[in-house]
């Protein structure tokens, strides 16, 4: 043991770095937290969940304003005072990690700024200082992706530069079509971009069901968003005045852009804290593979969060970071579910949890499905809302809940209805009988149930 001692010393303060230590803290655990930046909570706080909800908010707002006209709200045209927009973005994260510092000095917990490498299962270093360690967890989150072949400038952003508000392109390319690149579409549409995202798989959103895909797809072209499905770019060209890519596939042609964002998926960081050093097995992806209580091949070493694969979401991060604090205080518990739901904050929202209908028939899963369209929810009409669906797979024979999509405003909070339906194991007539207030977009679940049952009066 060296004069640096740790008794639980966790490298990264991301959602789940920072869930980890206060929870062990809470179970009376000497703990530090290690992490380069200058702030708490990690990328989700500082350059991804939260800044990028705080600009979708301004987004929404600058949407309604402009679409006021048909509600007899006259206002003219919308202007954005871009830094104005961006101090508020940035007071908001300020406030966030502000409070991260005073809950871990409350819980005791320390904080050294720094990058941490194992040196053994049992030592680290700190920047050159040497530190050893009952035990350690991994959550050092991951990092965007950077596409090989495309050239250095300062017009080609990762999502991290394209949080920044450094400008609003007037041709904005994105390439990537998941979430992050479908947040960052709607974004930058709202503030006045002219965007084409260009997505190498056939749908964007890959991996959510088709259905609400189409009406979303819909909703981003109505504003204005060309999309390129099933389409590759092969070259990447800057000159003085634009950028040039180079497509083909769905589209084929060329593609200029006064600014272009990559936006296809994230890597693991996992090989930067050298767990190899600690015995630590890693893929050659730098994903670390742990069991269901989070832990690592080493007994004294843990990892949570990005740099366990996927999905890489920062709920299951902060759900694993309780459950490695859990264990390596003595408890058994362990984070034994796949119902992680997946939320696109775009206009409307896509959220979804559990077994799409294209996955149950891959899988070979007996199943049936039964949707509502907001075309007939009260309140989604009369809130402004478009075109919107909620749907559910169930079990033909036992009518438990499989998986669920729902696409429309505050879609992400509503999901949470059908995650925990899904996790105490209800049926269509738990979730039909269960009486939802009118009018309310909660509604369109239990009416989905009645629809699968039959007992719908509402079509």
């Amino acid at each position: 043991m060296s004069d640096n001692h740790a008794d639980l010393i966790v490298l990264g303060a991301g959602p789940g770095g920072y869930a980890c230590a206060f929870r062990a803290a809470d179970l009376g655990r000497s703990v530090i937290i290690v992490d380069p930046r200058a702030t708490l909570g990690g990328v989700c706080l500082n350059v991804g969940c939260i800044p990028s909800k705080a600009l979708l908010h301004a987004a929404e707002m600058i949407r309604e304003t402009r679409h006021g006209g048909g509600w007899g709200i006259l206002t003219g045209n919308v202007s954005v005072d871009l830094n104005k927009l961006r101090a508020k973005k940035d007071s908001i994260v300020e406030q966030l990690t502000t409070g991260l510092v005073g809950l871990a000095k409350r819980r005791k917990v320390q904080t050294i700024r720094g990058s941490a490498q194992f040196t053994s299962d049992k030592s680290l270093e700190i920047d050159g200082e040497s530190w050893t360690f009952d035990q350690a967890v991994i959550a050092v989150g991951s990092a965007p992706v950077r596409l090989p072949g495309w050239p250095e400038d300062d017009r080609i952003w990762d999502s991290t530069d394209a949080l920044e508000l450094r400008e609003i392109p007037k041709r904005l390319s994105i390439v990537g079509g998941g979430i992050i690149g479908l947040e960052m579409a709607t974004v930058y549409a709202a503030l006045g971009s002219k965007v084409t995202v260009i997505e190498f798989m056939d749908q964007i959103a890959p991996g959510a069901d088709a259905d609400a895909v189409t009406i979303l797809r819909a909703a981003l072209e109505t504003e204005d968003v060309t999309i390129h499905t099933g389409t590759k770019v092969t070259e990447v060209k800057a000159s003085k005045t634009a950028l040039t890519l180079t497509c083909e596939g769905g589209f084929e042609g060329t593609i200029k852009a006064d600014a272009a964002i990559q936006a296809v998926g994230r890597r693991s960081n996992g090989s930067l804290v050298d767990p190899a050093a600690a015995g630590v097995e890693a893929d050659d992806r730098g994903i670390i593979p742990v069991d269901a209580s989070c832990r690592t091949n080493v007994a004294t070493v843990f990892a949570i969060g990005d740099v366990t694969g996927n999905p890489m979401l920062a709920h299951r991060a902060t759900h694993q970071g309780h459950v490695a604090a859990e264990v390596a205080s003595g408890h058994a518990t362990a984070l034994d579910t796949d119902l992680i739901p997946s939320v696109a904050y775009t206009a409307p929202e896509l959220a979804w949890a559990g077994l799409t209908q294209a996955k149950a028939t891959e899988r070979g899963i007996p199943h049936r499905v039964a949707n509502f369209p907001w075309a007939a929810s009260g309140r989604n009409l009369s809130s402004g809302g478009g075109e919107g669906l909620t749907k559910l797979v169930y079990c033909p024979d036992s009518h438990r809940l499989l998986g669920a999509t729902i696409v429309g405003r505050n879609a992400g909070e509503l999901l949470a209805e059908c995650v925990l339906a899904m996790e105490m194991g209800a049926t269509l007539e738990d979730m039909s009988l269960a009486v939802h207030a009118h009018p309310t977009l909660s509604e369109t679940v239990g009416f989905a149930a009645e629809r699968a049952l039959g007992t719908l009066t509402d079509l």
